[in-house]
């Protein structure tokens, strides 16, 4: 069974798998009175768990915390919060997650290495814990099994966001996976600004796991760039309850869990903060996987490109222009440029009138051959609209 043939659903999230409870309330961290905890539970009979952390050498302190938490592979909650992102607030920071994680392991009865912390928010601000402590209090007395109380979860994470997001699908199997996502703007490889927890009920070793959602999320996480900012709290986490008894093949938890993912990934591109176009960009012909990445992710971020598809302009000069400057093997004679189906650019000069390309449509599928080799790859990006300025021209005010 293939990835595509996976029945993916959005009416559910972490909640699907077996063994696992969630609960998401508003604890007075965001000063509007939203939704801002969130706690995810799993209750076993396994803890195995595997994480993916941003890349950005300016870390959260909950980042900080949560790779030693999980560096044994194995996790028992995850305690989430919105309306602050504890980056930038020094040793006090650190030791406000570091105090999270043990009050969430004591209502919980579990160990405080066993609790990963995740935050979102504006960096720079030290969390307001009385707040968040009784917040883990109350989100602890609403933990449940059920589909609400994952979309609870889901809702309570958001920040920019303007709808939940969450995936799910029951493989047939018998085991399950779901999970949840939030991130609409500061979306760029090495994840993308963007937390995320999937759970399963599939048995499985670990190490495997750990290894399964690295390759993942590099096929899914990390191929959305939005704007080229890899956030300082960027956390992918899957939680591993074994309570189906179902122990799948790797090929088929790989398959299940990618289709997942790359389900919760187009979400996040929809929603993503001023977003007009859903822009794919796919590189073939290239001489290698990375080579194809590479050109595909210079059109993406390029911010010349970006304004041409959010003014539906097929100009296609702007692709050349920034996909020549990517660090990987090109032959400018050899390209081709194909715009929604119509060849606007054939062997590096024009072909096609570019007016026939439509890109009215929110939808833009960009294909480009290379001609030098037989690799290729897919980046998704959105366009650069008046909406996104605006939004982030006054994200912190």
């Amino acid at each position: 069974m293939t990835t595509s043939q996976l029945a993916v659903t959005r009416t559910s999230g972490v909640t699907t798998a077996a063994g696992f409870r969630a609960a998401g309330v508003a604890a007075g961290i965001k000063v509007s009175g939203a939704p801002d905890l969130t706690l995810v539970v799993n209750e076993g009979p396994s803890d195995a768990a595997a994480a993916v952390f941003t890349t950005n050498k300016v870390k959260a302190a909950p980042v900080l915390w949560s790779q030693q938490a999980v560096s044994d592979n194995r996790l028992r909650a995850v305690v989430l919060n919105s309306g602050g992102a504890n980056a930038c607030t020094g040793p006090e920071g650190f030791q406000d997650t570091h105090r999270t994680a043990e009050h969430v392991a004591e209502v919980l009865g579990v160990s405080a290495v066993d609790v990963a912390v995740c935050s979102t928010g504006l960096i720079g601000e030290r969390l307001p814990m009385d707040a968040l402590l009784s917040g883990v209090d109350k989100a602890a007395q609403a933990l449940a099994a059920t589909a609400e109380a994952g979309l609870d979860a889901a809702t309570a994470v958001m920040t920019t966001d303007t709808h939940p997001k969450q995936s799910a699908l029951t493989h047939p199997a018998g085991f399950s996976i779901g999970g949840f996502v939030k991130g609409a703007g500061m979306l760029a490889p090495n994840l993308a600004t963007m937390l995320s927890v999937i759970t399963t009920d599939a048995v499985i070793e670990p190490a495997r796991l750990d290894a399964i959602l690295k390759a993942t999320t590099k096929v899914t996480y990390d191929r959305l760039d939005v704007d080229g900012g890899t956030s300082t709290n960027d956390t992918v986490l899957v939680l591993a309850s074994g309570a189906s008894g179902v122990a799948p093949s790797e090929e088929d938890f790989a398959e299940a869990l990618r289709a997942v993912c790359h389900d919760l990934v187009r979400q996040l591109q929809g929603d993503a903060e001023g977003v007009t176009k859903e822009v794919a960009i796919t590189v073939q012909g290239a001489a290698s996987e990375r080579d194809a990445e590479t050109v595909a992710r210079a059109i993406a971020r390029d911010s010349l490109v970006k304004t041409a598809f959010f003014g539906s302009d097929p100009n296609w000069g702007r692709i050349l222009m920034a996909l020549g400057n990517a660090p990987a093997h090109i032959e400018a004679d050899k390209i081709d440029v194909i715009l929604n189906g119509v060849t606007v650019c054939q062997g590096g000069t024009r072909a096609a009138d570019r007016e026939g390309a439509d890109l009215s449509g929110r939808d833009i599928e960009v294909l480009i051959d290379l001609h030098v080799g037989d690799a290729a790859a897919t980046v998704l990006t959105t366009d650069l609209s008046h909406g996104y300025v605006e939004e982030n021209s006054a994200y912190s005010s």
